[in-house]
């Protein structure tokens, strides 16, 4: 793992923590998980195996310790390593045809599904839920969906362009 790859994770982790911290919750004092869309952006910018585990270990011990949901500690840790990997695999199926924001978008829709699946299943066995998972996975897993969707839509190419100018072309990282 790079030095510099390793201090734009760290960024990009501090953004999601802020924006994860500000969101005001959606139903029954949940709120979305932000830091998602900053996770599904470190592993488009370094795809490698390495970044990605230290990525998603952080982003589970971070929102571990800021989550509201009972039981979302474990869930939390739970979940974002397994998609963390899910999402690596998706991306690099999808990146050997074309890459842009359209398709960042579309990966980190389905990138928060998973996460809202893996986490809700994970706490309805540790916790137990407010509510039906149904429901929760309509008011918040969906809705967070759709707002990481467009977050990504976004930042990708304000991303991409950091990452072009940033990372030497020669670099093995720069040819994924």
């Amino acid at each position: 793992m790079k030095t510099k790859s390793l201090a734009l994770t760290g960024v990009l982790l501090a953004l999601g923590y802020v924006l994860h911290a500000i969101m005001p919750p959606f139903f029954l004092g949940m709120r979305p998980d932000m830091m998602l869309t900053m996770l599904f952006l470190t592993i488009i910018m370094f795809p490698s195996l390495s970044n990605v585990i230290v990525a998603a270990l952080a982003t589970g011990v971070i929102t571990a310790i800021t989550t509201t949901f009972p039981g979302g500690q474990i869930a939390n840790l739970v979940d974002k390593p397994i998609t963390a990997l899910v999402f690596l695999g998706l991306f690099l199926l999808v990146s050997r045809f074309k890459l842009n924001a359209l398709t960042a978008a579309i990966l980190t829709f389905a990138g928060t599904i998973v996460s809202g699946s893996i986490f809700l299943g994970t706490a309805l066995l540790v916790a137990g839920l407010p509510g039906t998972f149904l429901s929760i996975f309509l008011a918040v897993v969906l809705p967070t969906a759709a707002v990481n969707c467009v977050v990504m839509f976004v930042l990708y190419p304000v991303a991409h362009s950091i990452r072009k100018r940033s990372i030497p072309p020669q670099s093995k990282e720069a040819q994924v």
